[in-house]
C-alpha cells in the first residue's frame, strides 16, 4: 500500500463509507469533520500573531500584503484581498491576491498550472512585488511547487514570506518562508479534496490576518466599521446607524454628518463629536495614525 505523506492526501476512515450513507448522514458527516477545523487554526495562535504583526508593519510601512496560491488556495487569497477595499476603506493596491494560471482560474481550473516554478516569479514580478513588501504563499497540501517558488523569489526580493498550509511543508519551503502557519487539518471526508476542512482552515487564516492588521490600522473603532465604502444601500445604511449611534443622533443628522464628511463615517464621527472642520479632523486622525479612539479619548457606546 502506498501512504502519501501528505495528510491532505490520506484517506479518512470515518468517511470510508460515505456513498452509502443517507443526505441526512452525510451533513451529519461533514459537519463532524468540519467542527474539527477551529481547533487546528486555534493551534497555529503564535504564527498567526506574527502574521497580522507583519502585515500591519507592512502596511504602516507603505508595503502591500501579497496572497499567492493555486487552485481553492489562491482563489481564497484573490477572494479575501477583493473584500479589503469595501470592508475597510482601503486602496485595491493594499492587499493583493495572485493565482497561479492568472484570473481565468477563479473560474475555470487552469491544469498544471501549480506544477509551473517559472509562472511564479513572472507573477510576482508583473506584480511589481518588491523589498518591504510581505508575501503570504498558501498551499493547502505544502508542497505546490509555484507556491514554493513565490516564496524564494520574494525572499530573495527582500520582502517579508509567510506560508499557509494544512499539511507539514518541506523543508525547501519552510526555508523561504518567514512565518509558518500550518494548521493540520487531517484527512478530508472525500480524499485529497482541499476545498474541504483545508479550504475552511485558510478562510480563517486569511480572514483573521486582514482583519486583525486592519483592526490594528485603526479602521474600527470598537468593533465598529468606521473605514467601510459604502458602495451599495446596506453600505450607506450601516454608514448611517454607525453615525447616529456613536454620536448619539437621529438618522436624518447622520446622513447630514456624513455628507459634511464626503461620505467617511470616521471623519462624520470626530467632525460631531469634536465639533471640528473635516480639514480639522483629518489632520487630528492622521496625527494619531489613523486610530478614533486615540483622537476621541473614549470607547464607543456600549453594546445593547
Amino acid at each position: 500500500m502506498i501512504v502519501d505523506p501528505r495528510v491532505t492526501e490520506q484517506r479518512n476512515p470515518r468517511t470510508a463509507d460515505i456513498d452509502l450513507a443517507s443526505p441526512a448522514e452525510i451533513v451529519d458527516r461533514l459537519n463532524a469533520e468540519d467542527r474539527t477545523v477551529a481547533d487546528a487554526v486555534r493551534s497555529q495562535r503564535e504564527p498567526l500573531a506574527a502574521a497580522v504583526a507583519a502585515a500591519e508593519q507592512t502596511l504602516r510601512a507603505g508595503g502591500r500584503l501579497f496572497y499567492v496560491g493555486a487552485g481553492t488556495s489562491g482563489r481564497l487569497g484573490v477572494l479575501d484581498a477583493s473584500e479589503i477595499p469595501p470592508t475597510f476603506g482601503a486602496s485595491p493596491e493594499l492587499v493583493q491576491g495572485i493565482i497561479a494560471g492568472g484570473m481565468a482560474a477563479l473560474t475555470r481550473a487552469q491544469e498544471g498550472a501549480e506544477d509551473r516554478p517559472d509562472g511564479a516569479r513572472t507573477d510576482l514580478d508583473a506584480a511589481g512585488v518588491r523589498a518591504g513588501d510581505f508575501v503570504v504563499g498558501i498551499a493547502a497540501s505544502g508542497t505546490t511547487p509555484y507556491v514554493r517558488a513565490a516564496l524564494q523569489h520574494a525572499k530573495s526580493l527582500g520582502a517579508r514570506t509567510a506560508v499557509v498550509a494544512c499539511s507539514p511543508p518541506p523543508a525547501e519551503t519552510l526555508a523561504a518562508a518567514d512565518i509558518a502557519i500550518v494548521a493540520v487539518t487531517g484527512p478530508e471526508a472525500v480524499t485529497g479534496s482541499t476545498r474541504m476542512k483545508a479550504g475552511t482552515a485558510t478562510k480563517l487564516i486569511l480572514n483573521t490576518i486582514t482583519t486583525g492588521a486592519m483592526i490594528r490600522l485603526g479602521k474600527t473603532y470598537g468593533n465598529l466599521m468606521v473605514d467601510l465604502q459604502a458602495t451599495n444601500e446596506k453600505l450607506v445604511d450601516r454608514s448611517e446607524r454607525i453615525v447616529a449611534e456613536v454620536c448619539g443622533i437621529e438618522r436624518a443628522a447622520a446622513r447630514a454628518a456624513l455628507d459634511a464628511a464626503a461620505g467617511s463615517v470616521k471623519l462624520a464621527i470626530v467632525m460631531q463629536r469634536l465639533g471640528v472642520t473635516r480639514d480639522e479632523a483629518v489632520r487630528a486622525l492622521e496625527a494619531a495614525g489613523g486610530v478614533i479612539r486615540r483622537v476621541l479619548k473614549d470607547a464607543p457606546p456600549p453594546v445593547r
